[in-house]
Parts: structure tokens; sequence; C-alpha cells
């Protein structure tokens, strides 16, 4: 049988960059294909192309072996190829039955009258969840629900429309490791039923448990399409980067200066249980835990930014009151956030705003932005962090995954810092960006830094951190320094107690060692 769908020579080029080179993809009816690629491989030019948001240069698009063009989002889903993306499209506001017919609500009419046909809504919406064998109340507002449920509504808003081929963005980036295995079954469930699924991913660890195939983009270009046994991380991430790639072997640990972050006894109720810790400068802090599990809750409330029922932090030695987050500024904190396209960059905005929006009290005299000033703080930044970008004047949400994050990490790295802390810095961009973060991180320790490194891939944690806690629930559980643990050993200190179901309140603070112990 022809391809559900396939792709010939498509080309497509924006000024400077030739985003897609000739590009041929085909998939099959029922298979899952796992589409790799460094950020600037082509993969989202790829994507819009199938959702119709971006129309190709040259080349020709197939669905059973038939041309057909693709001008708009709805020609789109006409066809049956319907995309949810990683950055997800829910009204909080709306129920769950409302978003999955988000505007294509049926009428029901009543003479010359017509009004929304709510039971209608609800059949169609639970025909979609039964699809996927998923049980959600379809009354229940989206903003309750968990970012897994919320994906799940992405999903069957998309089955709604009966689709051939499903394109799925990132679908697990932002999914606590308990859920990400529900997700896959939902897609390998989708795939038995028929659907061709186009899985777009930077976690190589999941390929193996969804896709069944493997194609991989660099610079525009197919490298290659390999079958899932033969997809071994070494092989892809070689494919993806154009040369052998290895973890990086990090010199002897770091050697800590004095204590820069004290932490003692906080607690904010729901979230955070007497943590008590503490990071010393030249040092890197990983904290490993699920997400849910108090880590961004923690570097939120040290920076000020949530509120905290009792405890106290000591910045150098000093007690900090009623933290605020220009107060913690102030005092040499910085925090890189975990979400850098909502809370850590203005997208529209100039890189040059972007790497000075934290130091404007240092370029401002009188109320007056010195410009020049500003343009060689930000200038060299760019430089010192290797920040691709064409000028100062670009809007930073043109630039990679990779190169956001790195502007993220200038503009706090321009308050000159004591202590940075780093909310998932890797979230969402490739291997070659990743290690180009890790070895940042490395290298701003040796400077004297003190570094809180908080990442979900526990591989991260393991390879960049001097030292390691373990958080479960609110609650510090465990500590090793680098070395002492594996990965294997980790994960399972990191899940036990909820994925048992167990009472975390039953491990104490106490039971986490002394630093230099």
């Amino acid at each position: 049988m022809p391809p559900i769908l396939s792709l010939h020579q498509v080309t497509k080029q924006y000024p400077g960059v030739l985003a897609l080179d000739n590009v041929d993809f085909s998939l099959d009816k029922g298979e899952v294909r796992a589409l790799l690629g460094k950020n600037g491989a082509g993969k989202s030019t790829l994507v819009k192309i199938l959702s119709g948001a971006n129309q190709p240069d040259s080349g020709e698009i197939r669905i059973d072996d038939k041309p057909v063009s693709i001008p708009d989002t709805r020609a789109a889903f006409d066809m049956g190829i319907c995309t949810v993306y990683q950055e997800m499209s829910l009204v909080p506001g709306l129920t769950v039955a409302e978003n999955i017919l988000l505007g294509r609500w049926p009428q029901l009419r009543l003479g010359a009258f017509s009004m929304i046909d709510h039971a209608k809504i609800r059949k169609i919406a639970r025909g979609a969840l039964d699809q996927l064998e998923v049980t959600l109340n379809l009354d229940e507002q989206v903003s309750r629900l968990s970012i897994a449920q919320q994906q799940l509504v992405e999903i069957a808003k998309a089955i709604s429309f009966s689709p051939r081929v499903m394109v799925l963005d990132e679908p697990t980036s932002a999914l606590p490791a308990g859920e990400v295995a529900v997700l896959h079954k939902v897609v390998r469930r989708l795939a038995e039923q028929g659907h061709g699924i186009i899985y777009v991913t930077h976690r190589l660890q999941e390929i193996p448990r969804v896709a069944d195939t493997v194609t991989v983009l660099r610079d525009g270009k197919v490298v290659g399409t390999i079958q899932v046994a033969e997809a071994t991380p070494k092989r892809i991430a070689n494919m993806m980067i154009g040369a052998d790639w290895q973890p990086t072997e990090w010199g002897a640990k770091s050697n800590p200066g004095a204590v820069k972050l004290a932490v003692r006894h906080l607690n904010r109720k729901g979230w955070l249980n007497d943590v008590t810790f503490e990071l010393y400068g030249g040092e890197v802090l990983g904290i490993a835990g699920l997400l849910g599990s108090g880590r961004t809750e923690l570097v939120r409330a040290i920076f000020g930014a949530d509120a905290i029922d009792s405890g106290e932090i000591q910045v150098n030695g000093t007690i900090v009151s009623h933290p605020s987050p220009n107060r913690m500024k102030a005092n040499g904190i910085g925090l890189t956030p975990e979400d850098r396209k909502r809370q850590g960059l203005i997208l529209p905005f100039a890189v040059l705003d972007n790497l000075t929006l934290a130091s404007l009290n240092r370029l401002n005299i009188h109320g007056i932005l010195q410009r020049q000033r500003a343009q060689g703080l930000a200038m060299g930044m760019v430089e010192s962090l290797s920040i691709k970008t064409a000028s100062l004047s670009v809007p930073t949400g043109t630039l990679s995954g990779g190169n956001q994050q790195k502007v993220v990490i200038g503009n706090w790295l321009n308050t000159q810092p004591d202590v940075l802390l780093m909310d998932e810095p890797t979230r969402g961009i490739d291997i070659q960006a990743k290690e180009q973060i890790f070895h940042l991180v490395r290298d701003l320790a040796q400077q004297g830094i003190g570094i809180l490194f908080i990442s979900s891939e526990i591989e991260e944690v393991l390879e960049v951190a001097d030292r390691i806690l373990v958080m479960n629930r609110g609650y510090l559980t465990h500590q090793f320094r680098r070395g002492e643990i594996d990965l294997e050993t980790l994960m399972t200190l990191v899940m036990e107690e909820i994925g048992h179901g167990q009472d975390t309140a039953s491990t104490s603070p106490a039971s986490v060692a002394a630093p230099h112990a």
C-alpha cells in the first residue's frame, strides 16, 4: 500500500536560511515516526508545512499517493492532518468538552433562533476521550486539570477531527515522569487504530518506548531514517550533530568556598516541608525530583516570587527578611525560570533588551537609559556565551531554543550574581545546546558562583552537579556527592515514595548529610 503521507523534494527558504533542503519523507498507516534534530534543523518548518501554517517553495506533498496542496490549517484538518503543538491552545475558563470542540460548537435551531447544543458537544467530546480510553470530567474547567490531563485534552481535540495523520510536537516536555508512560500508551493505541503519528521530541530515552522508526534532520536535510531497534542514543546523537558525541566527562570536583546561600526550615503549605540546605560558592548543587516534588516551588520561594509560611534564608551570612525578587536580586540572587518564554523573556523584544532587563538599575542615570553602555553589556554577553544572533536588534523570539536560553542566563549574569538558581535550563533544547549549557554552568562555578541546578532529566543532574539533593513531596530526603550514586539508584529514590504512595512525613530532612561530611 502507498504511504498515508509522503513529501518529495520539499524545500523552504527564509531570508538567509535554507530551512528545508529537498526533503523526502513518508509515513505509513499505523506507524509512529519519531522526528529528531537540533534546534534549527528544520523540524518546526516541516511541521508548519504539514499543518498548513507555511507553504513550501517547491516540492510535492502526497496523501495516499495523490498530490495535494495545504494552503491553510483548515485545509490540513479537512485532509485529516492534525497538529498538537508544544504550547497548548486550550481556553482555561472553558470545560473539557467545550475545549475539545473549540470553534466548532454545534448549534441547536429553535425557529429563527439558535443556541449551543451542549448535549451534542458532550457526546462528541466523550467519543474522542473514549477513543483514547481516557476518563476525564467533561464539565471540569481546563484550568483545574494537571498539565498531563490538559495534554490529553489537546490530543482528544485532534481526535475529534477524525485525523489520519497526527503530529505531536514535544508532547511530554512539560509532563511529570509518571504521566509520560500514560501518553505513550495513548500514542501506541492511536497507531493501533490506524493513525499515522509524527512524534517530535528531544528526549532520546522516549524513542524505543513509543516509536517504530526514526527520521533525523540536520541543517534542513534528512540525514536518514532508521528502525527503532537501531536507534541507540549514540547513533542518533551522531546523526543529529554530524560527528561523534560523548557526554561530557568533567575533571576534578570543584573546591567549594564559603556558604553563599543557607536555607533553614523553609515551609510552604502543600509544597515545602522543613527544607534545610546550604549552597557553597563554586559549587553546582543539583536537585533531583519529579515534577510536582516541590523543586520549582523551592527556587521561587528562595527568590521571593512565592511567599513562605516559615523559615529563614541567608545570603552570604545575612538573613534576608521578607524575601522579594527585588530584594533577592539586590542581595546577589538570580533566577532563570522554568518557563523561559513566559517568565524569562519578552519574546518580541530585541536581544539587547532581554539581555539587560534584570540590570536596568545599573544602566539608568536619573531615569535615562544609557543606551551605549547597555549595548556594550549585551554585546559582551553575546560574545562570552556564544549567542548566535544576527544583531542585538533581532527579536529574541526568532532565536533557537538554545540561544533563547543563553539570553535568559546572560540577562542574570549581567547582574553579577553570587548565586544563580537555574530551573530547567535545558528544557526543549537539543543535545549540542545542552552541552554548551553544561559547560557554561561548570565555568560559572569555577568563577565562584553558587549554582542551584534543577532538571527533569535525572541524567543531567548526575552529569553536571557536584552534589545532589533528592526532593520528594516537598521534603529533601537524600544527599549524595558526585560519583556516589548511579542513574538507576537515583531514579528509584526520586520515584519510590511518590510511586508507591508512601508517607513522606516519615522522611526527615535530618537524614540529609552535611555537605562536607
